[in-house]
């Protein structure tokens, strides 16, 4: 192997090197052209215009981004700045506090795409870590001296122009095919995402092969922002947030109406394929999440509780023992933190298991729960309903035989399509997360928790997505990626198998040969946590829930109030064959009611006035076919909303 051999080379022995080629595959691995390679290794060129190029396109702007903010605010230091599935972004510290304007993001890109325009060549060069250390000190860079101290070795640097940066790669070849370029927003970030450490100035932006992929993609945040769950969530009064409560969503009345809806959606789906919903306590001596392993692994996530009783034991034993090194008075603290609030529902859900002495006859044992869970989420990343601090899960565990696994998982495939359908998601991706670096059990347990998720998938015949080292510490587990009406892509539903949390509880059945074996352990969820659940498919719908799901199915509207009188028998009527029901009796006029209803996203509105009185019926206009559909008799308003209110799958054919 020549260490002078590159992609590069290879390419252009292949007679496959061109001008639109930024980086290659190299043995399934994506590398820039200017990484030395074993000269057999297996070359393939990608070119602007695919995918795998985006990632490096990104990379590459970002490191532009950051020459160009160093050179406009002079003393401003960097951090890290990598690709992110949407684009890319730099965490900066300016030496005089301030904070970037809307103003200086268009200063920063105007010189990005001076940069850009002087095809700059980015120049790759190893050295030493000394090197390497003694280069950045000379600047002034703290920050990337602390990332270079816990690098080993001989480390890559990668400069364009007069700019520099330690980074490991990939990089385009020339500023020049970084075409495509737009700074997006600005936002706060804590360094290492720690909120002990100095606050940062983090610049998003994103970047593509071509300006009509841009527009594209510029065109569909502007889509995304109208549909923002947040927006949406305070104009339809359906959710709000207090800072008492910081990332801790309430639910008003007509969002609690949906909420409920879902959860009850779920609890039919029990009903149907065998689950027992159990009620598990919120609050566990310390003692249960030292046993599951999530005390030692995941603390720094949940919320510790205390009593007076355990505080006073604390300051009793700090006072006895005095010290001014707040590690030995934060040890002292923890040893008198008993109580854990539940971040999830597994370890309460093997302690139940565990109460009863339990036979192989009762296997697959289902248990589910929608009990409220807390984690503490750093500031910094709590968004919406998609990442809060207390939420339900539609959760459930399956205690079950090994041979009971592969029908377990295949039934709950069966079950996981049957309701994205109904809420509309068609473009569902599997991914089978494979064992973390970090993890429990044996070697042995991660080969059998992967293999049987794997053998369940192909057995359906779907297409099959590996995620290596992405499983929970406890087991692999399969994981429901879907793609919502703008194309994101949502992880929402999971499955995982766990050989390790009965060994750690000590779970046991009797078998037919009348000794005790030891059960697996399944985690499933099928909407996940129905906080982010909702979020996503608010904006899925744009605020407009099928009628089977929205808040008022039908809102009756009074051309005057004389006619509230039936506006009012209507009412009860429908609501007597379960239809959920709004009126507006109230003295505006008729256009100003429709404009509310309709800014309700109600899917039918029905308007009373002289001859809908007389002839007991509505008025129609219809929100999903947009249009008016005329006078309709009560009794069939009925009918057609009553076929309305069941999900796709409860419908007769």
């Amino acid at each position: 192997m020549s260490e002078e051999f590159t992609a590069r080379n290879a390419l252009e022995a292949q007679g496959k090197f061109n001008p639109s080629v930024v980086a290659a595959m190299v043995n399934g691995k994506l590398m820039d052209l200017l990484t030395p390679i074993p000269s057999d290794a297996t070359v393939t060129a990608v070119r602007d215009d695919e995918p795998a190029a985006l990632e490096v396109i990104r990379h590459s702007t970002a490191h532009v981004m950051a020459d160009a903010v160093q050179k406009l605010f002079p003393g401003t230091q960097v951090t890290i700045g990598p690709a992110i599935e949407d684009g890319f972004y730099y965490d900066f510290s300016r030496p005089d506090g301030k904070q970037f304007t809307d103003e200086d993001l268009q200063k920063i890109e105007e010189k990005m795409l001076e940069i850009v325009a002087s095809d700059q060549p980015f120049r790759r060069e190893i050295k030493s870590r000394d090197e390497v250390r003694q280069l950045f000190e000379s600047m002034g860079e703290k920050f990337k001296l602390e990332i270079i101290d816990k690098a080993t070795g001989d480390l890559s640097l990668y400069r364009h122009g007069d700019w520099v940066d330690f980074c490991s790669g990939p990089h385009v070849p020339s500023t020049r095919f970084l075409r495509a370029v737009k700074l997006t927003h600005v936002a706060g970030a804590y360094w290492r995402g720690d909120e002990r450490n100095p606050q940062l100035q983090r610049i998003y932006g994103t970047a593509f092969a071509s300006p009509k992929a841009l527009r594209e993609h510029m065109a569909a945040l502007e889509e995304a922002k109208k549909r923002d769950h947040r927006k949406l969530g305070k104009e339809l009064d359906l959710i709000a947030f207090h800072p008492l409560a910081p990332a801790s969503p309430f639910f008003l009345p007509r969002g609690t109406k949906v909420y409920n809806a879902l959860v009850q959606y779920v609890r039919g789906l029990y009903d149907k394929v065998g689950y027992d919903e159990v009620i598990t306590p919120q609050i566990f001596d310390t003692e249960l999440f030292l046993t599951s392993g999530h005390l030692p692994g995941y603390e720094e996530n949940m919320f510790l509780a205390a009593t007076s009783e355990t505080i006073e034991k604390g300051a009793a034993a700090i006072a006895k023992n005095p010290s001014n090194d707040p590690k030995v008075i934060e040890q002292h603290m923890r040893d008198h933190m008993r109580f854990g609030v539940k971040p999830m529902n597994c370890p309460g859900h093997a302690l139940l298991f565990g109460m009863t002495r339990r036979s192989y006859r009762e296997l697959p044992y289902r248990m589910a729960d929608f009990g409220r869970l807390h984690r503490f989420e750093r500031s910094g990343v709590v968004q919406g309903l998609t990442r809060v601090r207390t939420f339900a899960q539609d959760d459930a565990h399956i205690f079950c035989t090994l041979d009971q696994i592969k029908d377990e998982i295949a039934q709950f495939l069966d079950l996981v399509y049957d309701v994205y359908r109904d809420f509309g998601f068609s473009d569902v991706r599997v991914v089978v997360a494979t064992r973390p670096e970090v993890r429990l059990g044996t070697d042995e347990m991660w080969d059998k928790s992967e293999g049987v998720l794997i053998d369940a998938v192909k057995a359906k015949g779907l297409p099959l997505n590996i995620a290596e080292g992405e499983g929970a510490f406890y087991g692999a587990k399969i994981e429901f990626h879907l793609k919502d009406a703008l194309k994101r892509s949502w992880q929402l539903g999971t499955m995982q198998v766990d050989f390790t949390l009965p060994d750690r509880f000590d779970l046991n059945y009797v078998g037919e040969d009348n000794t005790e074996h030891r059960p697996v352990m399944l985690h499933r969820a099928i909407l996940g946590s129905v906080e982010r659940f909702y979020g996503v498919l608010l904006e899925h719908v744009g605020g407009s829930f099928p009628t089977w799901l929205a808040p008022e199915q039908v809102a009756l509207l009074t051309v005057s109030e004389k006619f509230n009188d039936f506006a009012l028998e209507a009412k009860a009527e429908l609501e007597a064959h379960g239809i959920r029901v709004m009126t507006d009796l109230s003295g505006d006029k008729l256009g100003a009611k429709i404009r509310k209803a309709r800014m309700l996203r109600v899917p039918y509105l029905g308007v009373i006035g002289q001859k809908e009185v007389e002839t007991r019926g509505l008025s129609v206009r219809s929100r999903d076919e947009d249009k008016d559909l005329g006078f309709i008799p009560l009794a069939d308003v009925i009918s057609r909303v009553t076929a309305e209110a069941l999900p796709l799958s409860q419908r007769k054919s």
